[in-house]
């Protein structure tokens, strides 16, 4: 059964990483994606474009429409919209997965880099989301979902990175906020977090020693996003999930399949306990 065929999903961050790991997974149920990212050429560390991206939504069975776009950009934002509408019809799912990081303490993390943080990942998901609610509303599969962790107020996530800390959690406050004030709209507002730490072409530029065996691949993301929006707008929203855990619920038993290489010990994300709890 295909159940997201001929939904349309505005996939922000698509050119690469969990947010194409989610478009691809759409794309298999003959979904239409509009893959919103800034990338046209290819980054010499970063792999993958939005034509790339556009390719393998096609190749995969799916309707794609590359867009480049600068979502702090509110006019880019708002053409970017409406293209997606003229060219599909209309909109039935929002995922907000694009995001700026700097794991760097408070001394040690320029101004520039705290405003793009800000700007991409709380002001670009706040402006995705306006712009696309009034075509959500006439939506009967309508979500929204952001790829954000569950709010933890443990001062250890914020003592080491606390710009990146609370530029992740206005995210997470978007999801409190317009889960209760859409949900008489019939639009679902939930977020997706990983229980370990993901493998993508951005995690090789942090500095940071985690090699692919205590990583998991962008596949668990797209997998456990499919489930999600697949569920009714109208009961499931307002929470915070977590990859693994939305898995089990749906009868998934073997995370081997997801690991990024075999051996060593998989490394619990941000924001979560060792043991994954929130």
């Amino acid at each position: 059964m295909t159940k997201l065929q001929g939904k349309t999903i505005f996939v922000t961050g698509a050119s690469r990483g969990i947010g194409k790991a989610i478009a691809l997974r759409a794309a298999a149920d003959g979904a239409n994606i509009a893959v919103v990212a800034k990338t046209k050429e290819a980054h010499p560390k970063l792999p993958g474009t939005i034509y790339s991206a556009a390719q393998e939504i096609e190749d995969a069975g799916g309707h794609a429409l590359p867009l480049a776009v600068d979502i702090r950009d509110e006019a880019e934002v708002a053409l970017a919209v409406t293209r997606t509408v003229e060219t599909f019809g209309g909109i039935d799912m929002l995922v907000n997965n694009a995001s700026a990081i700097s794991l760097t303490n408070t001394e040690h993390t320029p101004i520039k880099r705290f405003d793009l943080m800000f700007d991409v990942n709380v002001r670009g998901t706040f402006l995705c989301s306006q712009s696309c609610i009034p075509h959500l509303r006439k939506s009967s599969s309508a979500h929204i979902l952001n790829i954000a962790p569950p709010p933890n107020l443990d001062a250890k996530w914020f003592q080491n990175h606390v710009a990146y800390t609370i530029a992740k959690y206005g995210m997470s406050l978007c999801v409190l906020g317009m889960a209760e004030e859409l949900r008489a709209d019939g639009i679902a507002v939930n977020a997706l977090w990983p229980q370990t730490v993901i493998k993508t072409a951005a995690l090789a530029m942090l500095p940071l020693p985690i090699k692919p065996e205590n990583c998991r691949k962008p596949t668990i993301m797209a997998d456990a996003a499919y489930e999600i929006l697949c569920l009714d707008p109208k009961t499931e929203t307002g929470h915070f999930h977590i990859d693994e855990e939305i898995l089990r619920r749906f009868g998934v038993k073997d995370f081997d399949k997801y690991r990024a290489a075999d051996g060593g010990t998989l490394i619990s994300d941000l924001f979560l306990n060792s043991d994954g709890d929130k």
